[in-house]
């Protein structure tokens, strides 16, 4: 069974509410920065820092991309895919990290995400942008700052979130898995 919880017109319309949403907390984006999260949080971190520079104007904005891979701590027990670039050209001390993936399920790519951070400084605070959350399910006490829909899912359903540079379709789906 398939269940679609955005097309591509909700999509794109929660998009312009997360980037606004930033915009309102970080106005000029002073001391912080945005980092996707490899390899399907770029894709919503590509779309977030493009309408946050449409809204303010093409102002510049410190952006970002880490892969975590070698930070998981499964790293060993799954079919891990070969690793993505690392791309952050800036410091991170002191600087306010706004980390961006899209579902937020257990918590645990998040926590590799942060522990990979700290190998380009210590930020002075750590912000979390996800387009779904998934909350009944974490694993690590962790919650998002910003958030697209929360969902409550059981563990045989699985959300996906297909991106039209990706998958060719703007869609997030919620599917029962076999």
């Amino acid at each position: 069974m398939v269940k679609t919880l955005f097309d591509s017109k909700k999509l794109n319309l929660t998009l312009h509410r997360l980037a606004h949403q930033l915009i309102e907390n970080h106005v000029g984006f002073h001391n912080t920065v945005i980092i996707g999260i490899q390899p399907r949080g770029i894709y919503l971190s590509d779309r977030i820092v493009k309408l946050v520079k449409q809204i303010i104007g093409n102002k510049p904005i410190e952006y970002g991309k880490i892969d975590i891979t070698f930070y998981r701590d499964d790293y060993h027990n799954n079919n891990i895919h070969l690793p993505s670039d690392t791309h952050i050209p800036f410091s991170i001390q002191d600087k306010t990290v706004i980390l961006i993936d899209d579902v937020l399920y257990t918590g645990r790519t998040i926590r590799s995400a942060m522990d990979a951070l700290i190998d380009f400084g210590r930020p002075k605070k750590v912000e979390l942008l996800t387009l779904i959350d998934r909350r009944f399910n974490r694993e690590l006490p962790i919650e998002p700052d910003y958030v697209g829909l929360t969902v409550d899912t059981i563990q045989t359903q699985k959300v996906i979130v297909y991106w039209q540079e990706k998958d060719g379709k703007d869609e997030v789906a919620m599917i029962e898995k076999s």
